[in-house]
């Protein structure tokens, strides 16, 4: 029977499940992969011999069976054709005793394939926690699509079946009735599409409509994609959209600015283009904020950059926010009830990362943490904690 396996969605609370996690062992498998063919022919070979070498460190500590029974959705996956012809530049597998997640990640990742007795989650928490991440909302009146991404690279998103992708599914028999003057065009993907214009004293009656359909895609997307990814939204929509779409929406993930475009009428590419143009001024000025925030906190004895006194103040709960080196690992694992680190192989970051656990004490105690490249960084130690009290 051919299996189809479905991507999961990296959300923060997917993250604080596997971080809590009990299950022993914990596989986590990471590797990069390749978007287009022939490159992409190479990435299940690779994956497979990836599986191995987990397997051969498995029967080293377990029996045969319990082995195979830990090993078997892995390679399940490996057989999975139709997946690895739509991955995209790096890919996360991890597995436990009931438990399997598979994330595609927009960035390449260092290839690693471990058993231990927690997951290796820092670069799912790096993907999620960078800054250049955001999702675009495409919205006409006769399509909504969802897209994440960075600068490089934005990919569609899968909507959660509560989200209306047309007018006619918001509203049903309460749609007002359609205008004759109809169009067409093509768009994203190549999809070819029929636009109603509105004619003379219809047009209230087409905001009308146009407003209950944005109030419920609104509603849709808050709940089921911003708030559990935590990601800005980018509305594209032609200037009008915009306007009754801010009039009715409630997400507080809402880019103050957006594209003034009609997004069907764009190839994804050139929407990717286009959307980071708008974004790219915005994140700059965030990323500005927060380093602002950190000198101010450090100016008034509530900010410190000293990895030590930062990983004590994380486990005490008092680390309001944390600024953290996007590329920089620091060796070995944190006490998680004293704060005192301890040093690990200094040739060997990949299992124990100090940053990882900060990141991760952080949250859980209900901070905020964000991943900065080391350019924007306010200090040079990697890390930069602005406290409570």
């Amino acid at each position: 029977m051919k299996t189809t396996h479905t991507p999961d969605a990296l959300t923060l609370d997917g993250l604080t499940e596997l971080a809590s996690f009990q299950g022993r062992p914990c596989l986590s498998l990471y590797q990069p992969t390749h978007r287009r063919h022939p490159d992409n022919q190479q990435d299940p070979i690779r994956f497979r011999q990836l599986v191995k070498a987990l397997e051969t460190s498995l029967r080293q500590r377990h029996s045969a069976g319990a082995v195979q029974s830990l090993v078997e959705p892995f390679e399940a996956l490996a057989q999975d054709h139709d997946f690895w012809n739509h991955t995209q530049d790096g890919l996360a597998v991890l597995g436990a005793p009931g438990l399997f997640r598979v994330f595609l990640l927009q960035s390449p990742v260092p290839e690693l394939a471990v058993s231990a007795d927690s997951f290796h989650t820092k670069p799912l928490r790096r993907s999620l926690q960078s800054v250049g991440r955001y999702q675009v909302l495409a919205l006409s009146l006769h399509k909504v699509q969802l897209f994440e991404g960075d600068r490089n690279a934005l990919d569609a998103v899968a909507l959660a079946p509560d989200v209306p992708q047309t007018m006619t599914a918001a509203l049903g028999n309460e749609l007002t009735e359609p205008h004759s003057s109809v169009s067409s065009y093509g768009g994203i993907g190549g999809d070819h599409m029929a636009m109603h214009h509105g004619q003379g004293g219809k047009k209230d009656e087409v905001d009308s409509d146009a407003q209950r359909f944005f109030r419920a895609v609104d509603r849709a997307v808050l709940e089921h994609h911003s708030s559990p990814s935590g990601l800005p939204l980018m509305l594209a929509a032609l200037p009008e959209h915009h306007h009754l779409f801010r009039e009715v929406s409630h997400n507080p993930f809402l880019m103050a600015n957006g594209l003034m475009v009609d997004p069907m009428g764009l190839t994804q590419d050139a929407l990717r283009q286009r959307a980071w143009d708008v974004a790219a001024p915005q994140q700059q000025a965030q990323q500005a904020a927060w380093s602002d925030a950190y000198a101010a906190a450090a100016a008034k004895g509530l900010g410190s950059e000293n990895l030590s006194a930062v990983a004590h103040a994380a486990v005490a709960g008092r680390v309001a926010m944390l600024l953290l080196e996007a590329e920089r690992q620091v060796a070995g694992r944190i006490d998680g009830s004293t704060g005192r680190i301890d040093p690990s192989d200094l040739n060997n970051p990949s299992v124990g990362d100090v940053l990882d656990d900060l990141g991760t004490l952080v949250e859980k105690m209900g901070g905020q943490v964000h991943i900065l490249p080391g350019e924007h960084m306010p200090s040079n130690t990697g890390v930069a904690a602005s406290f409570r009290h």
